[in-house]
């Protein structure tokens, strides 16, 4: 039952991939994501249905227009296979439970900002704001059908916790954190502290632990300097995906570990 539960959001996630992309590159530019249809940059010519298959189609069109033979990006069936094997990922960690829907929304827009933040270095409101709002209303909803109401209060100081942590990071050295990163801290703080509070703290210290590690290994191969300004969001998002699989074991690892 779980292994077919996670075969089913895989595949909804190469659904949603699909439409990711499309988010990815039009709420950047302050365009619609439902109109015009999908089309090539190249001719224009607006994309078939048996050409949107996720992942399949670009094989099979060999990463090419079928009008015009404008080159598609190889980043198109990447997002889709990403998103799908996030999906996956997130299936195993929660299972069939009722704040499952609530952590599929956070891995979709996850994706979104993650891939929108290394393009134009900006966490557009128009998807952190309103996760405020789908990801409490499904967390409370999980809450009310698991007659629990603890996680969610546990999700909602969390969630101002690590926005305030982050809103007085910025205030100290406001050229290293913009209020993307701020906004969605209070999101992510939400989403890990119902899991638990060690999951919060583990998704905390791993954004911070893997961006300080890119900066490193950029500055090593003379791709960015010590000024130089590094997307955090996608470290956020990767550290709080991180903390959602394993952050319960790795908090009662590092407990042990003191004991001892």
């Amino acid at each position: 039952m779980t292994w077919l539960l996670v075969v089913c959001t895989a595949l909804v996630g190469l659904v949603i991939g699909s439409f990711l992309n499309v988010v990815i590159w039009r709420v950047p530019r302050g365009e619609s994501v439902v109109s015009p249809p999908s089309h090539c940059p190249g001719c224009g010519h607006e994309v078939r249905p048996r050409d949107n298959i996720p992942v399949v189609s670009w094989l099979l069109l060999r990463g090419r227009c079928r009008d015009c033979g404008t080159g598609i990006s190889i980043r198109y069936p990447l997002v889709e296979a990403g998103t799908a094997l996030v999906f996956a990922m997130l299936t195993l960690a929660i299972g069939f439970e009722p704040e499952l829907p609530a952590f599929l929304y956070l891995g979709a827009i996850g994706v979104a900002l993650a891939m929108i933040d290394i393009d134009v270095k900006r966490l557009p409101n128009a998807i952190v704001l309103p996760s405020y709002v789908v990801g409490g209303v499904l967390l409370a909803a999980a809450a009310l059908l698991e007659g629990e109401l603890e996680p969610l209060v546990r999700a909602v100081i969390g969630g101002a916790a690590l926005y305030a942590f982050y809103f007085l990071l910025m205030l100290i050295q406001p050229r290293g954190m913009g209020f993307g990163d701020v906004k969605l801290a209070g999101v992510l703080g939400g989403y890990l502290a119902w899991l638990g509070w060690g999951e919060l703290v583990v998704g905390a210290f791993a954004a911070f632990l893997l961006g300080g590690l890119a900066g490193i290994v950029l500055m090593v191969l003379r791709r960015a300097g010590r000024k130089s300004h590094i997307p955090f969001g996608p470290w956020m998002l990767l550290g709080a995906l991180i903390a959602i699989l394993w952050g319960g074991a790795l908090a009662d690892l590092y407990l042990d570990s003191l004991v001892v």
